[in-house]
């Protein structure tokens, strides 16, 4: 009979927290559990490691030191129950790949995987895992635009759809946004503002930009970019 740790079935409409199992808790994966234990997620952690198991224990719901690739092991911890799962083995390839495929057996949970390099990605991805994140790459893809110059922060939403945040320029300041037309002239959106010293806002029509503002603009790459870099 299968052990649940945790509550199966967490996350409903009426807005109850969801039940994760993160396996493998090196440097992301440990992060990860961590955070959403502090965001108030039910986690249930497992690693093969007797000692990072002691590390967590007592800052996860419940820590279980298993070998995730043998399905009556995640059976037993009834990893089948929970709402989703974090596959955050990184350097033993096989391990992740076998746990995967352990994981593709069951109706359940929403499957979410960490590749450390393309090739095993595109395995990953040819598996059928719901969702492979690629932290090194994304990640390095994001500096590369922080170190232009210009964007503050950077978050790729699609193949070419990206929200940066960055600083008003003198194009944008000192009349209304409806006025200034930045949509047509540069492709960009103005989705929202924060004054210096202020709060952010979501914009309006009649948002009047000031210097020092910070804003938050959504569009194209290369249109973000360029806005980014104007005086």
């Amino acid at each position: 009979m299968a052990k649940s740790f945790l509550s199966p079935h967490g996350g409903d409409a009426a807005g109850k927290s969801r039940t994760v199992a993160v396996i493998g808790l090196g440097r992301f994966g440990g992060a990860l559990a961590l955070e959403l234990e502090s965001a108030g997620t039910e986690v249930l952690g497992i690693d093969a490691s007797a000692d990072r198991v002691q590390s967590f224990n007592g800052l996860l719901t419940h820590v279980v030191r298993a070998d995730s690739t043998q399905e009556e092991a995640l059976r037993q911890l009834a990893v089948h129950e929970l709402d989703v799962v974090v596959l955050a083995i990184g350097s033993d390839l096989e391990a992740s790949i076998l746990t995967a495929s352990r994981l593709l057996k069951f109706d359940r949970p929403a499957i979410w995987a960490k590749a450390i390099s393309e090739p095993h990605g595109e395995i990953l991805d040819q598996l059928g895992v719901h969702h492979v994140v690629r932290p090194e790459r994304d990640m390095g893809r994001r500096v590369a635009h922080l170190v232009q110059g210009g964007i503050r922060d950077y978050v790729e939403l699609d193949a070419d759809f990206v929200l940066v945040r960055t600083r008003a320029p003198q194009a944008g300041q000192d009349r209304p946004l409806d006025v200034l037309d930045l949509d047509a002239k540069y492709k960009i959106t103005v989705v929202a503002a924060k004054p210096l010293g202020g709060r952010w806002q979501p914009t309006r029509p009649h948002t009047v930009l000031r210097d020092g503002d910070e804003i938050l603009i959504e569009g194209g790459r290369a249109a973000t970019e360029s806005f980014s870099r104007l005086p």
